[in-house]
Order: structure tokens, then sequence, then C-alpha cells
């Protein structure tokens, strides 16, 4: 895994950048979150290509358990992916109110990533 660092005045994002699922459960979330906290990082680009798949079948609940660790840590988090191949309509309404507000967003590329974390 790689820590690319993005930089905007005193705003740093840590983007992980890796070929293998780096979250598989919660407990990896975790890890992921408190590793990169402790660099003083509170905004970070995930890919979607690093998130374990059952990440976005809300069922299982691991969604909802990974996000309420950045909430609790008030860690900011950019995904990017393409979104538009998960035809739920239970995670579409997940990414469409996550966008909404400013803790966690699903977004297209990195530069849209980039733009959300360092705007809020």
């Amino acid at each position: 895994m790689i820590i690319e660092i993005h930089e905007q005045g005193e705003i740093r994002i840590a983007e992980l950048i890796a070929d293998q699922i780096l979250v598989n459960n919660a407990d990896e979330g975790l890890q992921v979150l408190v590793d990169l906290y402790y660099q003083d990082f509170d905004r970070i680009i995930l890919h979607e290509k690093n998130i374990s798949p059952s990440f976005f079948d809300l069922r299982n609940k691991l969604a909802g358990e990974i996000l309420q660790k950045f909430s609790n840590f008030r860690v900011r988090l950019a995904i990017v992916g393409e979104f538009n191949k998960y035809t739920g309509q239970s995670i579409r309404d997940f990414i469409a109110e996550s966008n909404k507000g400013n803790l966690v967003c699903f977004v297209p590329d990195l530069a849209a990533a980039k733009q959300r974390l360092f705007e809020r």
C-alpha cells in the first residue's frame, strides 16, 4: 500500500493506493482509519477496488459499521469508483444521502474526491 499525500494550505488528504482489497471488514476499516488518524490525516481517499464488494451490500451492515467509525473519529472519507453499476435502490439511496453530507462521499474520480475534501 502506498499513501499519496495531497495538500492544499493546511489541509492534508491521504489517498490509499493498492492493488488488493484493504478493507474486508469493520476491523480492517478501523485499522486503516486509526493508522492514518495518528499520522494527522482527517481526510482519506479510498478507491472502490480496495474495499470488499460486501461493503456495497447494505443487508450485511458492513458499510454502516465502517462509516460509523469514521464518524466517531470525525474523519472525512471519499470513496472513488464507478457506482452506477449498483442497481439496488437501497445502495443508490445510501450513496445519494451520503453525498448530501460532508463526512462521506462517493465520487467518480480523484479530482472530484479532492475537490470535495478540500472544499468543506
